[in-house]
């Protein structure tokens, strides 16, 4: 018996460098951020700055594990084998909730991920026990004052750091402009100051609060003399500000890389616990168990009451993980990219859509702008809408908002999450450095009429997702814990199996080759400055664009007439799901088509567009044919309705072959610009469209004894497939229009 819970905890310690990798992925936004988008280091400096700070926060944490040992659940109520199966189920739990907001590019709180895990694991052992025992009640089995304080934690976090964000960064960019380099020299001093004390105070605080080479008397200094340090970092790094500033140094870049640093070891330090906090603590109950010589089932974990430090190989091990799942995750650059986008100070691929309650947001809130306007004096709103001068912004190289915003990004979050804890105010770190970047970019005027409702469906998801997190947490590990309460062993060591295949198979698969070159090339026509020549880069991106979705289409239609005629319901849900996906990619092409007009000149801006929008237009149309035919298809099937006669079975499939070839050929001639053979493209799709409609004709005019369900689907089928030929044909001829017309001078 004790055999099979030893390979429990190894499973455990291996499931644990599986969270490590999922977790920092989810985390490394939050030290990352404001670098990555103010573009002030090269990406392999910065994960030099991030990796650094993560290997010492999580090396020199003294690795209290108090949340996983007993801050959710008493410890002496349960047995170790009660225990052992809560821990399975969060750790399983964890990595899979965390690996697919990974995937889906939501940025989210471990911290939240793990408590309400804890919490869903241990009321359902606990609910089993209080069943069994009329002497216990769940409110002496569970903490949950733990879990009310993290709920509070959400809210307090969102509207304290948004709101902080958005007023710090309105003041700071009326006193430095968006020109603010030529205002540096009479100011750098004071913000220089500011933001190196916030920094660095927030490392003392936050970051060396649990580092075990940090003795009981530093602490007690640094509390006592909280003040007197305030005050000497700040005249001691106002004079450096300016002395570095004298000597063309760049401070705000400094300010950057050692805010990237700060916020990397503290999140390394503290946030520690939640990857490895509940495998440490596995392990720490098996020793116990063992010294003991208890049995599993009856010997109860009283000594997890007490307080106890990771051991400090370990400690390396998981700082080495870390660092290694920095370096090379790719679900970090997911995540990186979301929140990058949501606070890019100019128009770029909006990740988001839109829905009913950002439009009525964006709407209130600029009817409060307008009564606001209106009843300031002119004079006033003149002189700080000077000071709000986009026109003199400048950036780096791809990059989304400037230097100025990153310092004030990393300089608030430090001193929010310092503050906080030096209050014991419960804010979540996650919370605070994602909404001061959100509340910045609003004061910044980055949400633009034509913007904002794309962003603020984007931080309304993300909000939204944080919640989704608490609750999936909890509802997962309380069923996971269930089954495994009962399942014993085989249920364990099953779902480990399968987590981890899915797990490898997540992480160790690399994105489509077409979706990169897609983003490579979108990219590209985004970067490019002035003096370049970017019609062509346009029209290179819009064809393999095209060309792909043509045959998309073609691939579909041809899977949909199938999957009717086989009855073969599965394949037409599949189907279905292409199409939809089909159908976003689509409004994500027609979302970038203006970010990538606005770099034609303007002369030829209206003339390009024209035809830009008129195929993309009819690109939409195929695919609404197409959704239309995969519904009535797959509500036909679906309801066991009768199937067509053979004769209408060979008819269908015939056209469906030269339907998916004509399809083909399009797309052919649009990849390759081969539009020498236009006519020919077009006379095919309009002899094969008036060969389908001749059909359809016949058919309504002769008799049929077959269902009317069926006859008026395989008659919507026809009228569908020609208006697909006629869409293909339209986007034909506005493609030529837009990609071979002479490039514009």
């Amino acid at each position: 018996m004790i055999s099979f819970y030893i390979v429990l905890v190894g499973m455990l310690l291996l499931l644990a460098v599986f969270d490590l990798f999922v977790g920092v992925s989810n985390d490394a936004v939050n030290f990352l951020n404001s670098a990555v988008g103010s573009k002030s280091f090269k990406f392999r400096t910065l994960l030099i700055f991030a990796s650094v700070g993560v290997f010492c926060g999580a090396t020199f944490s003294n690795g209290m594990m108090d949340i996983a040992r007993h801050g959710i659940f008493v410890p002496q109520y349960y047995t170790f084998a009660e225990l052992m199966g809560v821990f399975v189920a969060v750790i399983l739990t964890d990595v899979v909730l965390l690996d697919i907001f990974n995937s889906l590019g939501m940025p989210t709180s471990t911290t939240v991920s793990m408590v309400f895990e804890l919490l869903g694991a241990s009321v359902a052992v606990s609910i089993i026990k209080v069943v069994g025992n009329d002497s216990l009640d769940i409110g002496s089995l569970i903490n949950t004052s733990k879990a009310l304080s993290v709920i509070l934690a959400i809210f307090v976090s969102v509207a304290v750091a948004f709101t902080v964000g958005t007023i710090v960064q309105y003041v700071t960019r009326l006193v430095f402009t968006f020109g603010y380099k030529r205002n540096l020299r009479y100011f750098i001093g004071v913000f220089g100051s500011v933001s190196f004390t916030s920094i660095f105070y927030f490392i003392l605080v936050k970051g060396f609060k649990n580092m075990a080479f940090v003795n009981e008397g530093f602490r007690a200094f640094v509390s006592e003399n909280e003040g007197l340090i305030l005050v000497g970092m700040l005249a001691g790094f106002f004079v450096v500000s300016q002395v570095l500033h004298a000597f063309k140094v760049n401070v705000l870049k400094a300010i950057i890389g050692f805010g990237t640093f700060s916020l990397a070891l503290a999140f390394a330090g503290n946030d520690l616990v939640n990857f490895v906090g509940v495998p440490l603590t596995g392990l720490s109950s098996m020793q116990h168990l063992l010294a003991d010589g208890g049995q599993p089932d009856t010997y109860v974990m009283t000594a997890l009451m007490k307080s106890e430090p990771g051991q400090w190989y370990l400690l390396m091990i998981a700082g080495i993980v870390m660092v290694v799942a920095l370096v090379t995750s790719k679900k970090a650059r997911v995540v990186l990219k979301t929140s990058v986008s949501l606070s890019a100070q100019n128009s770029t691929d909006e990740i988001f859509g839109t829905n009913p309650v950002a439009r009525a947001l964006v709407r209130g809130f600029r009817n409060v702008f307008n009564f606001v306007s209106m009843n300031i004096p002119q004079p006033v709103l003149k002189k700080v809408k000077s000071r709000f001068d986009s026109k003199e912004l400048t950036l780096e190289p791809d990059a989304s908002f400037d230097m100025l915003r990153a310092s004030v990004n990393l300089m608030l979050a430090s001193s929010l999450i310092a503050l906080g804890t030096s209050l014991k105010l419960p804010l979540s770190t996650t919370y605070v450095t994602f909404m001061v970047a959100m509340g910045s970019s609003l004061a910044d005027r980055a949400w633009s009429r034509e913007t904002a409702v794309y962003r603020i469906t984007g931080v309304l998801s993300v909000i939204g997702g944080w919640f989704a997190t608490a609750f999936a947490a909890f509802a997962c590990s309380f069923v996971v814990s269930i089954v495994f309460y009962y399942g014993k062993f085989p249920a364990m060591f099953t779902l480990f199996a399968i987590v981890v295949i899915r797990l490898v198979r997540s992480n160790m698969a690399s994105p489509k080759e077409d979706e990169e070159s897609s983003d490579k090339r979108f990219n590209k026509i985004l970067s490019v400055g002035p003096e370049t020549k970017v019609y062509p880069l346009i029209q290179e991106y819009n064809r393999g664009e095209w060309a792909e979705i043509l045959r998309w289409n073609a691939e579909c239609y041809d899977r949909i007439v199938h999957g009717f005629l086989r009855e073969n319901i599965a394949e037409l849900r599949t189907v279905g799901k292409q199409v939809k996906i089909l159908m976003r990619h689509v409004d994500r092409l027609r979302r970038q088509s203006p970010l990538c007009s606005e770099k034609l000149a303007q002369e030829d801006m209206v003339t390009k567009n024209f035809f830009l929008y008129q195929a993309n237009d009819f690109i939409v149309d195929i695919l609404s044919s197409l959704k239309r035919i995969e519904d009535s298809c797959k509500q036909h099937v679906d309801n066991d309705f009768p199937g067509l006669s053979k004769d209408k079975c060979k008819t269908l499939l015939r056209f469906s072959m030269d339907v998916c070839k004509r399809i083909e050929s399009a797309a052919y001639m649009v990849e390759n610009m081969e539009y020498g053979n236009f006519e020919a493209v077009r006379d095919d799709l309009q002899e094969l469209g008036n060969r389908i409609l001749n059909a359809r004709k016949v058919e309504m005019l002769k008799p049929d004894s077959s269902s009317v369900k069926t006859q008026v689907l395989y008659l919507t089928i026809l009228y569908e497939s020609r208006a697909l030929l006629d869409s293909v044909a339209s986007f034909a001829k506005a493609s030529k229009k837009f990609l071979t017309e002479k490039q514009p001078r």
